[in-house]
């Protein structure tokens, strides 16, 4: 079966509404020979003559009588699906689940503050982190979450994408630790700690084991472990030093319990991203959504300076 040519259905709506042929093709801006084909088709496709003479005039039948209606309200809402949006995105009254695939870093930086951010004009969305065991373009694409936050990965072309902040890698060591009243902490004296990194798929290597390498020097892991979080906990109860972004370390952490320090090798900033597909363009609550991740990331791009 062959699909019908909808522009059928705005002839069918301006025949119907215009009672005649003539009428009708000024309307279209058609010729009258061309309505008159154009009523022979839409009588052939509905099996109605539709329009038929009344001495001098056309009256409807009773089959396109009652299609009058119908007919008009089909093309009124195909016209609105066409037309671009002009709803007004009212945040007040918002009821949405958003959900941004992260890892816990990010999550324990910025978490609450743009929790708090949304509760203050939106109190009906809620925000569901998702974990990130992997960097993947599958989520977005199937439409599982609506965010991804993070490096960017091999994600795929069509994936939008928009930086946060960018971020290092710092040392971190508990108070106390010979480092930490170190400054500036030599190659020679970081290589000689045990050391503890974060790495979701257990990899013992980094860049900057690969900056060590060419001055002949090597890092000894002691201890791998899933997560930034997880990094820091180990380091502030034993004498391993961490590897992890500047972005996790809070005021709080500094003052009270561990020590960051500048390493001393030269690593590339890390630029750390969200990540959205197309078809969420458009959408103005997740436009909101973005903007608002923006403005509460944006003054973390500090820590690069």
């Amino acid at each position: 079966m062959t699909d019908p040519d909808l522009n059928l259905l705005i002839a069918l709506d301006v025949l119907l509404a215009e009672i005649s042929v003539a009428g009708a093709a000024r309307r279209l801006g058609l010729s009258a020979s061309a309505m008159s084909r154009t009523l022979s088709r839409l009588r052939a496709v509905t099996g109605d003559p539709l329009l038929v003479r009344a001495g001098r005039k056309m009256v409807l039948t009773p089959y396109a009588d009652g299609l009058r209606e119908r007919t008009h309200h089909a093309v009124s809402d195909a016209r609105s699906l066409l037309r671009p949006s002009t709803n007004t995105l009212q945040l007040a009254t918002l009821e949405r689940t958003f959900t941004l695939r992260t890892n816990d870093g990010f999550v324990e930086t910025f978490g609450a503050a743009l929790i708090a951010a949304a509760a203050a004009v939106a109190p009906g969305v809620c925000l569901r982190f998702a974990p990130k065991p992997e960097k993947s373009a599958e989520p977005l694409r199937e439409g599982l979450i609506d965010i991804e936050i993070g490096v960017l990965g091999e994600m795929g072309p069509e994936v939008r994408l928009q930086a946060l902040f960018r971020d290092r890698f710092v040392g971190v060591v508990r108070k106390g630790h010979p480092l930490a009243a170190e400054t500036p902490v030599s190659k020679a004296r970081y290589v000689s700690f045990s050391h503890v990194i974060a790495s979701r798929r257990g990899k013992l290597r980094g860049p900057v084991d690969d900056v060590l390498a060419e001055s002949g020097l090597q890092r000894k892991i002691a201890a791998v472990v899933p997560g930034f979080s997880a990094a820091l906990a180990v380091a502030e109860a034993s004498d391993l030093v961490a590897l992890v972004p500047a972005s996790c370390l809070n005021n709080t952490m500094l003052s009270g319990r561990l020590v960051a320090f500048a390493l001393p090798v030269k690593t590339a900033e890390i630029t750390v991203s969200q990540m959205w597909h197309p078809r969420l363009d458009a959408d103005a609550a997740h436009r909101w959504l973005r903007q608002l991740l923006l403005s509460v990331c944006r003054p973390q791009n500090t820590l690069s300076s």
